[in-house]
Parts: structure tokens; sequence; C-alpha cells
């Protein structure tokens, strides 16, 4: 018996690798966020399997039905939006699964911020303008922020940055980013990305407060935001430069 982490991607239901996908038609049981991962996932669950939403439920109830599903033998699809490296309270399941004796393996999925970046057409990594991607968020009524990651300080360095769970705190974002970035520093914001109501804001620093409150969005967003957003002069990458030398291995 195993639990499988599965990351489900950023909404779209064919969104999900094709291992995540084998993992769930085999699992008897699939313990998922109702509000987060597309219902259209839980149709490749086996006949009869046993479905839990855990939008509602703690960490101790979350374990339980994973250590009971342990001690019926029976196979675990725990199914994560977006990819499991970021932001999924995963390590935190890991560790109890360890201390029960619970065997885990991790499956990972498309990141939201991949998702935002495909549908705004850009590379977050574009040479001469930016080859580092930040990636963060703001303390609301999630856990605080480490010292030394708040979003002045992360900013210093200019690089792409792409904040998670920060749309309802957009002043915020602004007022922090402003003298790093500059008013006049392209953002673009991707709520509800490959998901029906999806949405696209492009504006600056300066701006994009404002244009996201008009769109009424709050949530369920990516922020993207950086130069990369508007290069259109740039060097093109050594990668394909007739000028470096390769081998046939």
């Amino acid at each position: 018996m195993t639990v499988y982490f599965i990351g489900a991607g950023p909404g779209a239901a064919d969104l999900i690798t094709v291992r995540g996908r084998r993992v769930i038609e085999s699992s008897p049981v699939c313990l998922y966020a109702g509000s987060l991962v597309p219902d259209e996932l839980l149709t490749h669950c086996p006949a009869g399997a046993r479905l839990v939403d855990t939008a509602r439920m703690n960490l101790d109830e979350i374990i339980a039905e994973l250590v009971a599903a342990h001690q019926r033998g029976e196979d675990v699809a725990r199914l994560h939006s977006g990819d499991t490296a970021i932001y999924s309270a995963m390590a935190e399941q890991m560790r109890r699964l360890d201390a029960a004796g619970v065997p885990y393996e991790v499956v990972p999925g498309v990141p939201s911020f991949s998702a935002a970046a495909a549908i705004l057409g850009r590379e977050l990594t574009v040479p001469g303008v930016s080859q580092s991607v930040v990636i963060s968020r703001v303390s609301t009524l999630s856990t605080s922020m480490p010292p030394g990651e708040d979003l002045a300080t992360l900013g210093r360095s200019g690089a792409t940055l792409v904040l998670l769970l920060a749309a309802a705190q957009i002043d915020t974002v602004v007022a922090e980013l402003a003298p790093n970035y500059g008013p006049d520093c392209p953002v673009a914001v991707v709520a509800y990305a490959t998901r029906p109501g999806e949405q696209v804001v492009r504006a600056t620093v300066s701006t994009i407060a404002p244009a996201l409150k008009a769109a009424g969005i709050t949530k369920t967003a990516v922020i993207i935001v950086g130069e990369v957003l508007a290069a259109e002069e740039f060097p093109d990458s050594y990668l394909y430069s007739a000028a470096r030398e390769r081998c046939d291995h």
C-alpha cells in the first residue's frame, strides 16, 4: 500500500501527467481538495472508489484517512492542486506518515505559474533581461513569512517575481515592490488559469491595484512582475547559437 501525493495541475483536467492519471485510475481511495481539483479528474477513479473531499478537514482528520487506507491495504491518490513542490502542505503530511510507518511517493504536476506564463505567451527567463525567477507569497491567514523573505528584500534582485496567494493583498504588494521595480515595470495577473472563468489582467506596478480591483480578482491568481513580460529587444540565447560548438552525444 502506498500514498501517492499527486500534483493535479493548475485546473484543466487534461493538464495532469500520464503517471498521475494512471495512479488515480488504480487507487481505490482518493483524497482531494474540492474547490481546487477539477471534478473531471475524479471520473478517472475506479468504480466504487472512496472519494474524500479534504476542503473542510484538518490535518489530523486527513492523516486518519490515510492511515486507515494503509491498514486496509489500499493505495491512495492524494491530489494537490498545481505541483506538490510549492505551497502544497505535503511536507507536514509526510512527517505524520513517517511517524505512522505509512509509505508514500510523489508524482509532480504542472504548477500554476507555468500555466500562467503559457497563457501570457511569455518565457520567464529571457536572455539579457532576467535569468532568475523568485516564487513567493505574502502573509495573510497563512503561516508568517520567515525573516528576510519580505517582498522588499526579495525584490532587490530585480529578478522575475512570481507571487501566489497574494491577490487580496495587492496594495501591500505594490507598496513593497515599487521601490525596487519602479512604477512602470510590467505586471500580469492570471486568475483561475486554465479553468472556466479564467481572467488575465495586464498592467504596471503603479496601475495593477486598481485594475485588479476592477476585475474583482482576490484569489486563485498568479501575479508575475518583471521586464520579461514586455521584453522584445533581447539577444538570442547561446543554446542555439551557430557559434556554439556542438558534438554528436
